[in-house]
């Protein structure tokens, strides 16, 4: 038996994190240098070089920093004004973006479209005018806008020259870009996803961990008080909730409402995952150690034993998210939490509630896609985090 195999501090590193065998063999001092490398790493890095070799999961990290990102600059990145009305757009289709006119390749343009009313139904319908197509352009002046409702400006991402309106995804009833409403609408859904499981976060860390560590009575009286919130059916008790609210309050004040709402209803699991977790770490030597030294209970929680676990917690916190953003929209769409003028992918839905809006214009279930891409890549990405958390195993 070699000395390699006998040592295992030269041991070759877990699978998953070095490159499968079998590969170019390494030049000399190349495979000790390797070994160092993945040996020194820090749990963080291995877990990151882990997650990188999720390709899936990895995917999906970038497309939620994109949704994000367009979140944040979601004024700059929406070619119209999403509450400017149109009457002669209302229930555009969408125009398709063509590369091609009369047989020859051009950059990336639209045919503008005409409406017309059928003489016998009176129904409005639109047909594209071939003979003049619009070329789309970058960085074109617009409708006014304030960046973050700070800094005055007039540029958009794309558009069409001479003040046209591009209309990506169709207008609504009223002619409003449904393509730039669903980019103004990710802001609050997407960030009531993070503002309610950050809250939930806290509340569930604290009283969790509070629960596990002291044990007795306080933790029988928190895990029937967390039992009797779960058995809650979750519609009525949203119905309850959005009753509550008074009529006459500001959107804004709906908003934050809503997200305290979500997380003290969303709190309860976090707070399961974190007193199993303390249970299982509140009697190891360096928290003993730790009590023993006069370290007051409440910094050996936070400080020696959450962090033993702040991986796990990551991903129960990343897996939360998509249900937050559910919870939004399910509750916008019956109409018990934000309402027009406010915008966000619930609200937008709710023009899709009736059978003859899907059927004449599907393009208003647009905002639903939206929502599943986000929801299947948080999920995505949890699954990642979940096999990267232990970046030793196999």
């Amino acid at each position: 038996m070699s000395d390699r195999s006998r040592n295992p501090a030269t041991s070759g590193p877990p699978d998953g994190i070095l490159p499968a065998a079998g590969g170019p063999a390494s030049p000399p001092g190349r495979e000790d240098a390797t070994d160092e490398k993945y040996f020194l790493a820090s749990q963080w890095r291995l877990m990151w070089w882990k997650f990188q070799d999720h390709k899936v999961a990895f995917l999906s990290l970038w497309v939620v920093v994109l949704f994000y990102l367009v979140a944040v600059f979601c004024e700059f990145v929406s070619p119209n004004d999403p509450q400017k009305r149109n009457a002669k757009r209302s229930y555009c289709p969408p125009q398709r973006v063509r590369l091609f006119h009369q047989g020859g390749l051009r950059r990336p343009f639209v045919y503008p479209q005409v409406q017309h009313v059928d003489p016998e139904t009176l129904a409005r319908a639109y047909t594209n005018d071939t003979s003049a197509p619009q070329p789309i352009r970058f960085f074109v002046k617009g409708d006014p806008y304030r960046l973050w409702n700070l800094i005055p400006m007039h540029r958009h991402i794309v558009g069409l020259d001479g003040g046209q309106k591009l209309y990506l995804l169709g207008a609504d009833r009223l002619g409003r870009d449904l393509y730039s409403r669903i980019l103004y609408g990710s802001r609050i859904s997407l960030s009531i996803g993070l503002v309610g499981v950050t809250l939930s976060l806290v509340l569930g860390t604290i009283i969790g961990g509070l629960s596990g560590y002291y044990g007795g009575l306080f933790d029988n009286a928190v895990q029937r008080v967390i039992e009797i919130l779960r058995s809650f059916p979750t519609i009525p008790l949203w119905l309850a909730l959005s009753a509550a609210m008074p009529a006459d309050w500001s959107q804004i004040r709906v908003y934050f409402c809503m997200t305290v709402i979500l997380a003290l209803i969303g709190w309860t699991g976090l707070a399961r995952v974190v007193r199993g977790k303390i249970l299982s770490l509140r009697e190891e030597d360096y928290a003993m150690a730790a009590k023993v030294c006069g370290v007051k209970e409440f910094t050996i929680l936070m400080r020696h034993l959450v962090p033993g676990f702040i991986s796990h917690l990551i991903v129960t916190v990343t897996l939360a998210i998509p249900g937050m953003i559910l919870a939004e929209t399910s509750l916008s769409f019956l109409r018990l939490g934000l309402r027009p003028p406010t915008i966000s992918w619930g609200v937008l839905l709710q023009d899709a509630q009736n059978i003859r809006a899907v059927a004449l214009y599907p393009w208003l279930m647009f905002p639903a896609v939206f929502v599943i891409i986000a929801v299947l890549m948080f999920n995505f990405m949890g699954d990642g985090l979940r096999d990267a958390a232990d970046p030793y195993s196999h």
